[in-house]
């Protein structure tokens, strides 16, 4: 009885943790699909073929005005076409910044930036660190 009392004492006197209620409009990285993402795993950069994506994307933060993950960037070299070319893997963080309304979904914040910051070596012509704007 003393034991059913202490823990129905330490239950009363531990508060839950308070949690904070998820934003029902986060902004958003729009793919090539014109379908919103919340931290996706993979995104193509490429949309007209696929011959560049970004792979194994590991988010550290996704905020109201920036995100930034840590991947690999898959691009194909197109040696000596890009049917027959190989995919190589060039490691990179990820920054998307820049949010602005999404026209076609009201309310709703999309990232227009990406900044590819290559920690090894980047796919030539590309320098080491590029920023590009979402257009889609």
């Amino acid at each position: 009885m003393c034991a059913a009392a202490a823990l129905a004492a330490a239950m009363v006197a531990a508060p839950a943790a308070a949690q904070a209620p998820a934003d029902p409009y986060p902004v958003v990285v729009v793919d090539c699909f014109s379908a919103a993402q919340v931290q996706p795993e993979e995104y193509i950069l490429a949309c007209g073929d696929g011959n560049n994506r970004l792979a194994g994307l590991h988010w550290r933060t996704w905020g109201a005005s920036t995100a930034t993950a840590t991947g690999t960037d898959m691009v194909n070299d197109c040696r000596p076409d890009c049917a027959a070319g190989r995919f190589r893997s060039y490691p990179v963080t990820v920054t998307l910044s820049a949010p602005r309304p999404w026209p076609t979904h009201p309310g709703v914040q999309r990232f227009t930036v990406i900044r590819l910051l290559y920690t090894d070596s980047a796919p030539a012509p590309v320098d080491k660190d590029v920023t590009y704007k979402l257009v889609w």
